[in-house]
């Protein structure tokens, strides 16, 4: 039987200024390890520490701009534009512009703090 799910649960960021997240699928919401759907809207300023995590990461900017930075370089990704960070990658994203960012991140295998592997501060 397929399985409806009804809401999201809210998820607490990291990051310098607050961030929303929302997760559809994933550990928290639908005790899915395979994949992680969530919605984010992240401020104007926010960024997050740089991670080099163990999964693919499939990020879709619905409104405004995400920044993405790479080792040895940095992409815009601009709304209706999507952005992959394969695993093992070194990424660090922010939302520079004024009108911060909304956008879906959707991870293979799911999203886990365990797995993101994040810089320390």
């Amino acid at each position: 039987m397929p399985q409806l799910i009804e809401k999201p649960t809210r998820i607490e960021p990291v990051g310098n200024k607050p961030k929303q997240i929302d997760e559809y699928i994933g550990h928290v919401n639908s005790q899915t390890d395979a994949i992680s759907v969530a919605q984010m809207r992240s401020p104007s300023g926010w960024m997050e520490p740089g991670q080099r995590p163990e999964f693919d990461e499939f990020t879709l900017v619905l409104q405004g701009k995400l920044c993405v930075e790479y080792e040895g370089g940095q992409l815009e990704v601009n709304a209706g534009q999507v952005v992959i960070a394969r695993k093992g990658e070194w990424v660090k994203y922010s939302t520079p512009g004024a009108e911060g960012a909304e956008y879906i991140a959707i991870c293979l295998p799911a999203f886990s703090p365990d797995t993101v592997n994040r810089d320390s501060e």
